[in-house]
Protein backbone atom coordinates (compact mmCIF):
# COMPACT_ATOMS: atom_id res chain seq x y z
CA UNK A 1 0.00 0.00 0.00
CA UNK A 2 1.57 3.28 -1.56
CA UNK A 3 0.33 6.73 0.26
CA UNK A 4 -1.22 8.86 -2.21
CA UNK A 5 -0.83 12.37 -2.02
CA UNK A 6 -3.04 15.29 -3.71
CA UNK A 7 -2.01 19.43 -3.27
CA UNK A 8 -3.72 22.08 -4.64
CA UNK A 9 -3.61 25.69 -3.67
CA UNK A 10 -4.75 29.38 -4.43
CA UNK A 11 -3.75 32.74 -4.06
CA UNK A 12 -7.22 34.87 -2.27
CA UNK A 13 -8.14 38.50 -2.69
CA UNK A 14 -8.77 38.68 1.28
CA UNK A 15 -6.70 38.24 4.25
CA UNK A 16 -5.87 35.07 5.76
CA UNK A 17 -7.66 35.60 8.93
CA UNK A 18 -11.11 36.09 6.80
CA UNK A 19 -10.14 32.83 4.69
CA UNK A 20 -9.34 30.61 7.62
CA UNK A 21 -12.14 31.51 10.10
CA UNK A 22 -14.34 31.23 6.75
CA UNK A 23 -13.38 27.83 5.89
CA UNK A 24 -13.40 26.40 9.21
CA UNK A 25 -16.83 27.65 9.52
CA UNK A 26 -18.80 24.33 8.93
CA UNK A 27 -21.90 25.58 10.33
CA UNK A 28 -22.46 28.59 7.59
CA UNK A 29 -19.68 28.36 5.07
CA UNK A 30 -18.50 25.19 4.05
CA UNK A 31 -21.60 24.07 3.12
CA UNK A 32 -21.89 26.95 0.47
CA UNK A 33 -18.59 26.33 -1.17
CA UNK A 34 -18.53 22.34 -1.37
CA UNK A 35 -18.93 21.40 -5.17
CA UNK A 36 -21.76 19.26 -6.35
CA UNK A 37 -18.80 16.20 -6.28
CA UNK A 38 -19.85 16.25 -2.16
CA UNK A 39 -23.43 15.56 -0.89
CA UNK A 40 -25.22 14.19 2.31
CA UNK A 41 -23.17 17.41 4.04
CA UNK A 42 -23.83 17.13 7.37
CA UNK A 43 -22.27 18.98 10.67
CA UNK A 44 -22.75 16.19 13.64
CA UNK A 45 -20.56 18.20 16.35
CA UNK A 46 -19.50 21.57 17.07
CA UNK A 47 -19.48 23.47 13.59
CA UNK A 48 -16.43 26.09 14.30
CA UNK A 49 -12.86 24.43 13.49
CA UNK A 50 -11.46 22.68 16.15
CA UNK A 51 -13.79 19.90 17.46
CA UNK A 52 -16.05 19.60 14.91
CA UNK A 53 -17.18 16.57 13.61
CA UNK A 54 -18.89 16.76 9.87
CA UNK A 55 -20.15 13.79 7.49
CA UNK A 56 -20.37 14.30 3.85
CA UNK A 57 -20.19 11.60 0.95
CA UNK A 58 -17.57 12.82 -1.59
CA UNK A 59 -17.65 11.73 -5.15
CA UNK A 60 -14.64 11.36 -6.79
CA UNK A 61 -15.80 9.48 -10.04
CA UNK A 62 -18.83 8.34 -11.34
CA UNK A 63 -17.65 4.77 -9.45
CA UNK A 64 -16.16 5.91 -6.91
CA UNK A 65 -17.66 7.22 -3.43
CA UNK A 66 -16.63 7.96 -0.13
CA UNK A 67 -18.44 7.87 2.95
CA UNK A 68 -16.26 10.73 5.04
CA UNK A 69 -16.68 11.17 8.95
CA UNK A 70 -13.88 13.90 9.67
CA UNK A 71 -12.77 15.02 13.15
CA UNK A 72 -11.43 18.39 12.67
CA UNK A 73 -8.43 19.75 14.77
CA UNK A 74 -6.44 23.14 14.63
CA UNK A 75 -2.82 22.10 15.63
CA UNK A 76 -1.50 25.39 14.51
CA UNK A 77 -2.56 28.86 13.70
CA UNK A 78 -3.66 29.41 10.04
CA UNK A 79 -4.20 24.89 10.09
CA UNK A 80 -7.18 23.25 9.79
CA UNK A 81 -6.85 19.17 10.22
CA UNK A 82 -9.49 16.64 8.54
CA UNK A 83 -9.39 13.25 9.94
CA UNK A 84 -11.56 10.35 8.33
CA UNK A 85 -12.73 7.92 10.74
CA UNK A 86 -13.47 5.95 8.09
CA UNK A 87 -10.15 5.59 6.35
CA UNK A 88 -6.86 6.82 6.40
CA UNK A 89 -7.38 10.07 4.48
CA UNK A 90 -6.15 12.92 6.41
CA UNK A 91 -6.56 16.50 4.89
CA UNK A 92 -4.54 19.28 5.92
CA UNK A 93 -5.51 23.19 5.25
CA UNK A 94 -3.04 25.94 5.90
CA UNK A 95 -4.13 29.51 5.55
CA UNK A 96 -0.90 32.40 5.42
CA UNK A 97 -0.67 36.00 4.78
CA UNK A 98 0.32 36.84 0.40
CA UNK A 99 0.68 40.20 0.52
CA UNK A 100 -1.42 43.14 1.67
CA UNK A 101 -5.50 41.71 1.99
CA UNK A 102 -4.61 38.92 0.01
CA UNK A 103 -3.89 34.95 1.49
CA UNK A 104 -2.39 31.88 0.60
CA UNK A 105 -4.49 28.86 0.68
CA UNK A 106 -3.26 25.35 0.32
CA UNK A 107 -5.35 21.87 0.99
CA UNK A 108 -3.49 18.88 1.11
CA UNK A 109 -4.80 14.87 1.26
CA UNK A 110 -3.26 11.68 2.20
CA UNK A 111 -4.44 8.51 1.98
CA UNK A 112 -3.34 5.18 1.77
CA UNK A 113 -4.08 3.76 -1.85
CA UNK A 114 -4.45 0.42 -2.65
CA UNK A 115 -1.98 -2.77 -3.55
CA UNK A 116 -1.40 -3.69 -7.10
CA UNK A 117 -2.29 -2.06 -10.38
CA UNK A 118 -5.26 -0.79 -8.41
CA UNK A 119 -2.83 0.87 -6.62
CA UNK A 120 -1.06 2.46 -9.44
CA UNK A 121 -3.87 3.67 -11.44
CA UNK A 122 -4.95 5.16 -7.93
CA UNK A 123 -1.81 6.85 -7.23
CA UNK A 124 -1.56 8.07 -11.03
CA UNK A 125 -5.06 9.73 -11.36
CA UNK A 126 -6.50 9.90 -8.27
CA UNK A 127 -4.23 13.01 -7.15
CA UNK A 128 -5.47 15.16 -10.33
CA UNK A 129 -8.88 14.47 -9.67
CA UNK A 130 -8.82 15.64 -6.08
CA UNK A 131 -7.23 18.42 -7.08
CA UNK A 132 -9.87 19.37 -9.70
CA UNK A 133 -12.18 19.28 -6.72
CA UNK A 134 -10.47 21.18 -4.28
CA UNK A 135 -9.30 23.69 -6.71
CA UNK A 136 -13.19 24.41 -6.98
CA UNK A 137 -13.56 24.61 -3.29
CA UNK A 138 -11.30 27.00 -3.39
CA UNK A 139 -12.48 29.25 -6.13
CA UNK A 140 -15.71 29.01 -4.62
CA UNK A 141 -14.41 29.75 -0.87
CA UNK A 142 -12.84 32.46 -3.06
CA UNK A 143 -15.75 33.84 -4.13
CA UNK A 144 -17.49 33.67 -0.73
CA UNK A 145 -14.80 36.31 0.72
CA UNK A 146 -13.28 38.48 -1.50
CA UNK A 147 -14.95 41.61 -1.49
Amino acid sequence: MAQVEATTERIIAADAETVFDALADYKDVRGKVLPAHFSEYEVREGGDGEGTLVHWKLQATSKRVRDCLLEVTEPTDGQLVEKDRNSSMVTTWIVTPAGEGRSKAVVTTVWNGAGGIGGFFEKTFAPKGLARIYDELLQNLAAEVEN
